[in-house]
C-alpha cells in the first residue's frame, strides 16, 4: 500500500514537472519566434526621387552582420561617380533636399571614409552610374542597423538617403565636395 502511494506521488510530481517544462518550452519558442521575426522583418524598400519628384528606382535596406546592406536599382542618374550618404532627417523636400539635414552622425565624427577623424555613420562609398544612367550596386553602411539602438537609421522618424551630383572626395568637410543633392529617398518605418 505504501509503495503504491509513493509511486502515485512520484508520477504526480513528474506530470507537474512535465507541464511546467511544456509551458517553459512554449514561452521560449514564442520569444524566439518574435526575435527571428523582427530580424527577418528588417528589410525596407525606399523609393528614390529626383528634384522634380520623379522616381529613379529603389534602394532596398537589409539588416546585415556588418551593418545595413543597401541594394540600389536606379535609372536616370547622370553618368559618372556620385557621393551618397544617409542624412539625419526623413525629409526629401524638392528642389534641393536640404530638408534632409546633415549626414547621419550619432558618433559626432568628421566626414569622410578616408578621414582619420571620421567617418560619419552615414558616409558611404561613391556609386557610379553607367553611360545609360543606371546604377545597380550593393553597399554596406557599416555599423548601422534597421533595428533599435544608437546607430539605427529608422529610430524616431527615420533618416534619408541622398545622392549628390559629384563624387565624394572622402575627406573634405562637410560632405566631400560632392556638390548639390540630386536624389533623395526617405528611410522610415512610416515612409511618406
Amino acid at each position: 500500500m505504501f509503495r503504491n502511494a509513493r509511486v502515485r506521488h512520484t508520477i504526480g510530481m513528474n506530470n507537474k514537472g512535465v507541464r511546467q517544462m511544456n509551458k517553459l518550452f512554449f514561452v521560449l519558442m514564442f520569444v524566439l519566434s518574435a526575435c527571428l521575426q523582427s530580424d527577418s522583418d528588417a528589410v525596407m524598400e525606399v523609393e528614390v526621387r529626383d528634384t522634380a519628384g520623379d522616381s529613379l528606382g529603389t534602394a532596398t535596406f537589409t539588416e546585415h552582420p556588418e551593418g545595413v546592406q543597401i541594394k540600389l536599382e536606379l535609372e536616370g542618374i547622370p553618368p559618372g561617380p556620385h557621393g551618397i550618404h544617409v542624412h539625419e532627417n526623413p525629409k526629401c523636400d524638392p528642389l534641393d533636399f536640404t530638408s534632409a539635414g546633415e549626414h547621419f552622425d550619432p558618433g559626432d565624427m568628421e566626414h569622410g571614409l578616408m578621414n582619420p577623424k571620421g567617418p560619419h555613420l552615414g558616409d558611404l562609398p561613391n556609386i557610379e552610374a553607367d553611360d545609360s544612367g543606371k546604377v545597380d550596386v550593393e553597399l554596406i553602411l557599416a555599423e548601422a542597423t534597421l533595428l533599435d539602438g544608437k546607430n539605427s537609421i529608422t529610430k524616431g522618424e527615420g533618416t534619408s538617403l541622398i545622392i549628390h551630383e559629384s563624387a565624394d572626395d572622402g575627406f573634405s568637410q562637410p560632405s566631400g565636395n560632392s556638390g548639390p543633392r540630386i536624389a533623395c529617398g526617405v528611410i522610415s518605418n512610416s515612409a511618406e
